[in-house]
């Protein structure tokens, strides 16, 4: 069974149908992404995963459960958490602040302690600046607090919405880094990135969108030798 399985997915925007008849799957262990142009539906599909936006119709199983419809607050605590695009950190409250935060829905405070300890050290540069206001760390150093205030929940499934965006190339490299870390720690990612080489660099399997539904499927290596997706996303004729 996969830990999530959406199945006809449809979340509309009023009179705009977003998301339309969207089917994927993701295994626990491994890395999926789904790629596709702006406005394809795919930042959509994951504000929907986590209860952001009401599902017009379809299923969304996680762990063989239907989620669809659940508060956002009890799909954190079945262990399903979203790093948001545009990172959308607490500015004027420190790093410390933000990850606490991250933990609201944990109620073992022994627990909250050791994944604290562990985000330190998987995170050396938030340890250092713990007590720095978020708004005034880098681009680079906000995505790192975005993702580690999600792990404070201590998810089985991680969301990421393009964690690459605004970020200078060394950063970029730094962040999928950080990822595949994560995936070896047994953590399952579900990743939308516009990034495709990094994407697919360190996916499993991926899922091509367009116009809020599934065009193309396969592994990694496969959608890197798509002629559909050198021409549209690899910039190969």
């Amino acid at each position: 069974m996969p830990l999530l399985e959406l199945d006809r997915l449809a979340v509309n925007y009023g009179p705009i149908k977003a998301v339309r008849d969207l089917s994927l799957t993701v295994e626990a262990g491994e890395i999926v992404t789904v790629l596709g142009a702006n406005g394809a539906g795919k930042s959509t599909s994951l504000q929907a995963i986590v209860g952001l936006l009401p599902v017009h119709h379809g299923s969304i199983c996680f762990d063989g459960q239907n989620i669809a419809g659940q508060s956002t607050e009890r799909i954190v605590r079945r262990g399903l958490t979203l790093t948001p695009e545009g990172r959308h950190i607490f500015a004027p409250l420190t790093v410390e602040e933000n990850l606490k935060i991250g933990a609201a829905t944990r109620s073992s405070a022994e627990e909250v302690s050791r994944q604290w300890d562990q985000m330190m050290e998987l995170f050396p540069i938030l340890a250092s600046r713990k007590n720095q206001l978020a708004g005034t760390l880098s681009g680079g150093e906000q995505q790192q607090l975005a993702i580690a205030r999600s792990l404070m929940s201590k998810p089985r499934l991680l969301l990421l919405d393009e964690p690459s965006l605004g970020l200078a190339p060394q950063v970029v490299e730094l962040i999928f880094d950080l990822i595949g870390r994560l995936r070896d720690m047994g953590l399952t990612i579900l990743l939308v990135e516009q990034n495709v080489h990094q994407a697919l660099d360190i996916a499993d399997r991926g899922y091509v969108v367009s116009g809020g539904t599934v065009v193309l499927q396969g592994t990694a290596a496969e959608l890197k030798i798509s002629p559909d997706v050198q021409k549209a996303y690899l910039g190969h004729a």
